[in-house]
């Protein structure tokens, strides 16, 4: 029997290394890889993608725009969805935009086998073996952490698109190793002399600790409360509101990274770090915890609103041992 060209498309190498593993043993393809969109639709016209496993938040062009180019090109696909984004709304719109299924990252063997045999492309063992991958070596910490991220971030836009029932946009995670008076450099989004305000959140638990900061620009604020429907008539009522919305928004991160490795970070009651202040100044605050962090940035953006805020998760530096041995435990040892 011919072997299947299956293109799997993340920026993520682990990502492509976990689905990669997920596949049923005997199943007869041909595997090409992609790192974004332009790679993917280039992939498909040269014939390498007559099953697609496509994720939707990447560089250059993401799931979305690659669906709705093979629709405007009147390109031929099979497409899987595989994504960390797991808001209704999303699923929605890719198989709107002729998506087979959707499937949540990260993918077990299982629940892929079931869509394979959904969608009539694996029955049953056949006589050849799997084309081997070839060894692209191991993933660097960052690439594996911004997956791991990236998962944790859907969860919570997920949970932040029911509670204000709109549509978030997420954002590719940013992932790096800073001193920590260089993180203001890091806040692509923080608009030029705008004020903010930041709730602060500490966790701990199992060899890592730290700290999220939840940065909302004051000039959204109004638009959130409105989005809330919610009285913020006075300073408290404004803050309460705030408060309430970090605790799920940065909740749910911590507890969608820790479900990832079977773990449990404890965190702890947030604080208002600070109110209408500069970004710079916020950051100077936390400067007299520790010098150096692991720093992960999260803008999410709400569809059809300038609202946006930044999330801060900021891990010690001794955490940093701990996190790679969790992240090689979920890449089976590499």
């Amino acid at each position: 029997m011919a072997e299947l060209a299956v293109l799997v498309c993340d920026d993520s190498m682990m990502a492509r290394k976990q689905l990669i593993r997920a596949m049923p043993e005997g199943w007869s393809v041909r595997i090409t890889q992609a790192a974004n969109g332009i790679e993917c639709l280039k992939a498909i016209r040269d014939g390498h993608g007559e099953l697609v496993f496509l994720d939707l938040t990447m560089p250059e062009m993401d799931g979305y725009q690659v669906l709705e180019a093979l629709h405007k090109l009147g390109m031929e696909a099979n497409v899987i969805v595989v994504s960390g984004d797991v808001q209704d709304a999303a699923l929605d719109r890719v198989m709107a935009l002729g998506a087979l299924d959707f499937l949540r990252k990260p993918v077990d063997a299982e629940t892929l086998l079931q869509s394979l045999r959904r969608h009539g492309f694996y029955s049953s063992p056949q006589a050849s073996v799997q084309t081997p991958l070839a060894d692209s070596g191991a993933v660097p910490f960052r690439d594996a952490f911004r997956e791991v991220t990236n998962v944790a971030m859907g969860k919570a836009g997920a949970l932040l698109a029911k509670v204000l029932g709109v549509f978030v946009e997420l954002p590719i995670p940013n992932v790096n190793m800073f001193e920590i008076g260089e993180l203001h450099m890091a806040l692509a989004d923080a608009r030029d002399g705008d004020r903010v305000t930041a709730i602060c959140q500490g966790y701990i638990g199992e060899g890592i600790a730290g700290e999220a900061l939840l940065l909302f620009h004051d000039s959204d604020l109004a638009d959130i409360t409105a989005l809330l429907g919610r009285s913020a008539e006075t300073d408290e009522a404004r803050l309460e509101i705030l408060l309430d919305l970090a605790s799920i928004l940065i909740g749910a991160c911590l507890n969608g990274l820790a479900e990832q490795w079977c773990g449990h970070l404890a965190v702890g009651h947030p604080v208002l770090l600070g109110q209408g202040s500069a970004i710079e100044d916020i950051i100077r605050v936390s400067e007299t915890r520790w010098k150096q962090t692991l720093a992960v940035e999260i803008s999410y953006s709400i569809e059809g609103h300038r609202t946006h805020f930044d999330l801060l998760l900021l891990f010690t530096e001794d955490s940093v041992a701990t996190l790679t041995d969790k992240i090689g435990y979920l890449m089976g040892g590499d």
